[in-house]
C-alpha cells in the first residue's frame, strides 16, 4: 500500500479522489498526515506501518475537511496535531448534538458507510505561532495560510525536499476556495505566493488528492492554480483542463461553475 516519494516519505492513496495519507519516518516512529479514508484502508495502512515496526507517534491534519481529521484506533492515541484556527474550526463543528448528521450529509454515499467517525476531529491545537510539527523527527514546517478552509496548513518536510500541501496543488482538482471567508480570492494568491517562496526547497509536492508532482512540476501546479484563480477573479473564462469537457472528474465543470458564480455573481 505504501509508496517511498522521497528518503524516510511514503504515500498512500485511497480510492476516494485519490486522497493521499502522508507517512514520514523518524527516530521512534511515524508522523501521520491526514490519514484516511475508509476503515479498511485505515486498519491496512496501520497493518503495514506494524509490519515496518513504525508505530505513529504523532499525527497531524492539514485542515478542518472531513476527509482531512480521520483516525482509526489502531493508529494508538499519538497527539494529533493542526493549526491553532483549525482545532477551533473542527472543535466548533463537534460542538453541535448533530455534528454526525450534518458531516454525514457530506459524505461520498458510495464510501459513507466505510467512513470511521468515533475518532475524528480530535485534533490538539499548535501555539498560534509554532514553526515546526512539535516531534522526534525530521524537521517540518508548518506554512499556515487562509485559502480553501480555516486553518489550512501546508507541511514542508525540510530535509527530505517534500511539500505536503493539503487541498492545494492537484492535479486532479482545481483550487476551491473558501467561500465563507472574506476575501477568498486574495487568501488563495497570498497561499500560493508562500508557496513560491520555499519552491527552490522543495523537490516533491503530495497534494491532499491526486498525484505527486516532482521537480519541475512543482512550480507548474503553482502556476496553474494561480492562472484558474486569476481567471476568476478577472471574470475570464478559464481553460483550465481540470474544468474542461475531459476534466478528470465529471462533476468538477459543474462545481466549477457554481464556485464561479459565487465568486463573481
Amino acid at each position: 500500500m505504501l509508496r517511498r516519494v522521497a528518503e524516510g516519505v511514503l504515500v498512500h492513496e485511497s480510492e476516494f479522489i485519490q486522497s493521499n495519507s502522508v507517512i514520514v519516518q523518524g527516530a521512534t516512529g511515524v508522523l501521520l498526515i491526514d490519514p484516511g479514508i475508509t476503515v479498511a484502508e485505515m486498519a491496512d495502512l496501520a497493518n503495514d506501518l506494524r509490519e515496518l515496526d513504525q508505530p505513529v507517534v504523532a499525527g497531524f491534519s492539514t485542515h478542518p475537511d472531513w476527509d482531512h481529521v480521520l483516525w482509526h484506533a489502531e493508529f494508538g492515541d499519538a497527539p494529533r496535531y493542526g493549526t491553532a484556527r483549525c482545532a477551533a474550526s473542527i472543535r466548533d463543528q463537534l460542538s453541535h448534538t448533530d455534528w454526525n448528521d450534518r458531516i454525514a450529509e457530506g459524505l461520498p454515499p458510495e464510501y459513507a458507510d466505510e467512513i470511521p467517525m468515533e475518532l475524528l476531529g480530535l485534533i490538539t491545537a499548535l501555539p498560534p505561532d509554532a514553526e515546526f510539527v512539535p516531534w522526534d523527527g525530521p524537521r517540518v514546517r508548518v506554512i499556515e495560510h487562509r485559502a480553501h478552509a480555516p486553518g489550512h496548513a501546508a507541511l514542508l518536510i525540510t530535509e527530505r525536499g517534500v511539500l505536503v500541501a493539503g487541498d492545494m496543488l492537484s492535479d486532479i482538482l482545481m483550487p476551491f476556495l473558501d467561500l465563507e471567508a472574506a476575501t477568498p480570492i486574495d487568501d488563495y494568491l497570498a497561499a500560493l505566493q508562500l508557496f513560491d517562496s520555499v519552491a527552490d526547497d522543495v523537490d516533491v509536492v503530495v497534494p491532499g488528492h491526486g498525484s505527486v508532482g516532482r521537480g519541475e512540476e512543482v512550480r507548474a501546479r503553482i502556476e496553474q492554480d494561480r492562472a484558474y484563480v486569476t481567471a476568476v477573479r478577472d471574470g475570464a473564462d478559464s481553460d483550465d483542463p481540470r474544468v474542461g469537457p475531459s476534466a478528470p472528474l465529471e462533476w468538477l465543470p459543474a462545481i466549477h461553475r457554481w464556485q464561479v458564480e459565487r465568486l463573481t455573481g
